[in-house]
């Protein structure tokens, strides 16, 4: 038994790791990572079993946010290519809902740019949940802040689920973000898990942070009983501050993953954001390295893979996909 074994094994028997098993998988080699992998995956099968979600997103809402995140091409801070429009028309979200359901998602993700939606746009939102369920797949929104009387809005019109990122850890965060504090994204997980709704919250890797902030984060996630854990990593975007940044190297984010699983053992890890960027088209080291979901199609301003191919690697690999009806 190598020592990524050994981790795998102290894991599945619920022993908290120490700070020296950790340096094991941080410091490791990247002719080491497969080894990592084989054991963060062990560790999917035994807590997760072979079942992976597809998961998608709708940018409803695209651009001049007020928040000025270093990392995204939406900001108003920042100067870039991508989309702004307002709320799409419920036709559009419908429409995506399909296609999603369609490719094999049994979620589909309505994104709003913004701090928190005001007016009208809460409205719509209320709307858009309700017809994206209507079509069969589970409606999960990422409209920013929301009060306790929003989420009992949405919750009634057929919520399943409440994304809302972390980013980074609380120390690395205002490198990232000052327009409003990490304490402010955490009080908005810990209302939705309270309310009981199923919360997606992660990080976004390769901001500068160190690997000390990147096992933070997955032990504030801990914390706050987080059950889905999106992994995204940085496409760095002409325009922002984080422009210049280099793309983290495979072998790295794969360490990453296999971080995240041994630290949230029972947690869904679904790979988002940069998978192109970062993985290309190797869907099946992402499939095993402990991570149990894919967003497929496109992100909120850059392209995606082609959910076929994603499809098919799972299912060359045996796993089965999971429907609206078994995540529900």
């Amino acid at each position: 038994m190598n020592r990524f074994d050994q981790i795998a094994e102290a894991v599945l028997n619920g022993r908290t790791l120490s700070d020296a098993e950790l340096r094991t998988v941080t410091e490791a080699r990247d002719e080491d990572v497969p080894a990592i992998s084989a054991a963060a995956f062990t560790v999917r099968r035994s807590f997760l079993g072979d079942t992976v979600t597809f998961c998608a997103i709708v940018n409803a809402k695209s651009g001049r946010c007020s928040e000025n995140c270093a990392f995204c091409a939406q900001s108003g801070h920042h100067t870039t290519d991508a989309p702004v429009h307002d709320f799409l028309p419920l036709p559009k979200i419908v429409a995506a809902a399909r296609r999603a359901r369609e490719a094999g998602a049994c979620r589909l993700g309505i994104v709003t740019s913004g701090l928190t939606p005001r007016g009208g746009d809460f409205e719509r939102l209320v709307e858009a949940v309700a017809a994206v369920r209507a079509e069969g797949v589970l409606a999960d929104v990422s409209p920013g802040l929301l009060d306790g009387g929003q989420i009992e809005r949405l919750q009634a019109a057929g919520l399943a689920g409440y994304h809302h990122n972390l980013e980074t850890s609380q120390d690395f965060f205002p490198n990232i973000c000052t327009t409003h504090a990490w304490e402010d994204d955490a009080l908005a997980v810990h209302q939705a898990v309270a309310a009981g709704l199923f919360v997606c919250s992660g990080g976004l890797f390769g901001l500068g942070e160190s690997w000390e902030d990147r096992v933070d984060l997955a032990l504030s996630l801990a914390r706050l009983g987080v059950r889905s854990v999106p992994m995204n990593f940085l496409t760095p975007i002409p325009g922002t501050r984080l422009e210049n940044r280099p793309i983290l190297s495979r072998a790295e984010s794969l360490k990453i993953l296999a971080l995240y699983r041994f630290l949230l053992p029972r947690a869904h890890l679904r790979v988002c954001g940069g998978r192109p960027a970062v993985f290309g088209a190797d869907r099946e080291a992402v499939l095993l390295s402990g991570a149990d979901g894919l967003m497929i199609g496109d992100y909120l301003t850059t392209p995606g893979e082609n959910p076929e191919r994603d499809r098919e690697a799972a299912a060359g690999l045996g796993l089965r996909l999971e429907t609206p009806e078994d995540a529900a």
